[in-house]
């Protein structure tokens, strides 16, 4: 059966970088719990599901931006601080404790208009740099395809990332390209769209150069292929997004 681009769910993924004085930024990466539906177990960036409060919020203050980009944007910041305890892309910085506080009041069910408004803060979704849109295809209907946006945002200061437990049980910064050589040694493991992001990253020395280079190549939906090379199955991108390596084999490779 020939596989097919379906609706997805909108979600939203963060790739927080620091510049350190190793020669590649580090890169914030966490392990998913292996009860998840959904990548269970593998190496992945901070994100999910865009919700209806993110909606509901962006129409507030989406500003220029389109709706659904807004509310992308709105969820990546919120998704970070319930996953990893980071405030990030907000309009002045957050210390420690106060990124706690709030952390906990989403984890108690506060909505993150909610808890903006109790912290007097407000999104700077103009802090969240557009990096690549993911959207797989699939042979048949399944409930869990995600139309995923992935955003650039520098790390912030004063803060300090740590696991929430639930969704995920491990958190480390490291470069891009050391993350690829943990996981080809076997601790851990990445599904393909993360190794193809992984991948593009490790071409540069900085945040700043990454940043540019994102910049420079509009985001298009990168929608997998599966084609026969050399007897084998291959998952294939387009080449024209920025990725340096475009084809991969299939055996072994966990595509979400």
């Amino acid at each position: 059966m020939t596989e097919m681009l379906i609706p997805g769910r909108a979600a939203a993924t963060v790739i927080i970088l620091r510049d350190r004085l190793a020669a590649s930024p580090e890169i914030l990466m966490m392990e998913r719990a292996s009860s998840m539906a959904f990548a269970a177990g593998a190496l992945v960036f901070p994100g999910g599901a865009v919700d209806e409060g993110d909606h509901a919020l962006a129409a507030m203050i989406g500003g220029d931006l389109e709706r659904d980009e807004a509310a992308a944007r709105i969820a990546a910041i919120r998704e970070t601080l319930e996953e990893s305890g980071l405030a990030v892309a907000l309009d002045r910085p957050v210390g420690m404790e106060q990124a706690g506080a709030m952390r906990d009041a989403l984890a108690q069910g506060a909505s993150m208009a909610a808890v903006l408004d109790v912290h007097g803060l407000q999104p700077d979704l103009g802090q969240l740099l557009p990096f690549a849109r993911w959207h797989p295809a699939v042979k048949e209907p399944v409930h869990k395809v995600f139309d995923t946006r992935f955003y650039l945002v520098r790390a912030p200061d004063e803060q300090e990332a740590t696991v929430d437990r639930t969704e995920n049980v491990r958190l480390f910064w490291s470069g891009a390209a050391d993350t690829l050589v943990r996981c080809d040694n076997g601790d851990g493991h990445v599904i393909f769209p993360t190794r193809c992001n992984l991948e593009r990253l490790a071409q540069f020395a900085s945040f700043d150069e990454i940043a540019a280079h994102a910049a420079s190549i509009p985001v298009e939906k990168v929608t997998p292929r599966i084609e026969e090379r050399d007897g084998q199955h291959h998952l294939c991108i387009p080449a024209h997004l920025g990725y340096p390596v475009t084809s991969h084999p299939m055996t072994g490779m966990a595509r979400g």
